[in-house]
C-alpha cells in the first residue's frame, strides 16, 4: 500500500509508538488523525505534527468507551475522509506479582489492550471491507509470545490482541483488507518509564538486560509492514525469531529467565 494521500487514524497517537508512526506516515504524504485520552498531550502532539507540515486532525477519546470512541472516529472520518489505515497503538501495562495484583487490574488490562483494539476495529473495518481496501494494524507485544514474570495481567491481554488479529486475518483479506500484528520488545516511551516505576525486581532482571528500542525504529517497521502487507511485524531480530521459531526458542528463554530469577532469590 502506498500511504500517500491516504487517511491514517492512530489511537494512542499522542506519544510513543503511535506518535512516531504518525510522524512517519505524515512525512510520507498521509493525512493523519490522532486519538488519545489526554487532551493536553494530544494538543502538543498535534501542534508538533502541524509544525512539520502535516495534515492532521485529533480527537480525545478513551478506547474502552465504545460509544465515545465511535463518535470520535466518525468525526475524524468526516473531517479527513474514510479511514484507509488504522494503527491501534493505545495500550496500558501494569506489572506486578500475581498474588498482589487486584481483580480490577486484570480487567483493566483486557479493557484497554484487547477491547480497546476490538472497539476501533469493529467501527472502522466494515468501511474498509465495503471499499475493498485498507490496513488494520494492532500493536501487541513480545509478551504475547512468551510468558514473562510480572506480566500475568498484561501478557494475556496482549495474547488476546494476537488471537484477534490472527483470527480476523483471513476474513478481512478476502475483502482486500490487510491486517498486521506488531510485536515489539520494550520501547523507549513514556509508558515504559511509568511501567519501570512499578516493575518487580524479577521483571527488571529479565527485561533490564535488553536496551529498549527507539519508537522511530518500530514506526519504520510498521510502515514497511503496511507497504508490504505483512502480517507479523517484528521490529528486532530477537522478537522475529521468537515469533517465527517459538517452539525452538521459548524453552531456551525459559531457562535463561529461570537462571536470572534464581540469582534474584539468592541475592535477597
Amino acid at each position: 500500500m502506498d500511504v500517500r494521500h491516504r487517511h491514517a487514524i492512530v489511537t494512542g497517537g499522542s506519544s510513543g509508538i503511535g506518535l512516531a508512526t504518525a510522524e512517519l506516515l505524515a512525512a510520507r504524504g498521509a493525512r493523519v488523525s490522532l486519538l488519545a485520552r489526554d487532551p493536553d498531550r494530544l494538543a502538543r502532539a498535534t501542534a508538533r505534527l502541524r509544525a512539520a507540515g502535516a495534515t492532521v486532525a485529533a480527537r480525545p477519546a478513551d478506547v474502552t468507551d465504545a460509544h465515545g470512541l465511535a463518535a470520535a472516529l466518525d468525526e475524524l472520518e468526516s473531517a479527513q475522509g474514510p479511514c484507509d489505515i488504522l494503527l491501534h497503538s493505545a495500550g496500558a501495562v501494569v506489572p506486578g506479582h500475581f498474588l498482589d495484583l487486584d481483580d480490577a487490574t486484570f480487567r483493566t488490562m483486557m479493557e484497554v489492550n484487547y477491547f480497546g483494539t476490538l472497539n476501533a476495529m469493529r467501527r472502522l473495518a466494515p468501511g474498509m471491507v465495503k471499499r475493498g481496501h485498507g490496513s488494520v494494524v494492532a500493536v501487541s507485544s513480545a509478551a504475547a509470545l512468551v510468558g514473562v514474570f510480572g506480566y500475568t495481567a498484561y501478557g494475556p491481554a496482549k495474547c488476546a490482541v494476537r488471537g484477534l488479529m490472527e483470527a480476523a486475518r483471513a476474513e478481512l483479506a478476502r475483502h482486500g483488507v490487510h491486517t498486521g500484528l506488531v510485536l515489539p520488545p520494550d520501547v523507549d516511551t513514556p509508558q515504559l518509564a511509568e511501567e519501570n516505576r512499578h516493575k518487580p525486581a524479577e521483571t527488571r532482571a529479565i527485561a533490564g538486560t535488553v536496551k529498549p528500542l527507539p519508537p522511530a525504529r518500530v514506526a519504520r517497521a510498521i510502515l514497511t509492514g503496511i507497504h508490504r502487507r505483512r502480517f507479523l511485524i517484528c521490529p528486532d531480530p530477537t522478537t522475529w525469531a521468537l515469533a517465527h521459531l517459538g517452539s525452538a526458542v521459548t524453552p531456551v528463554l525459559h531457562r535463561v529467565f529461570a537462571r536470572r530469577l534464581k540469582r534474584i532469590r539468592l541475592a535477597a
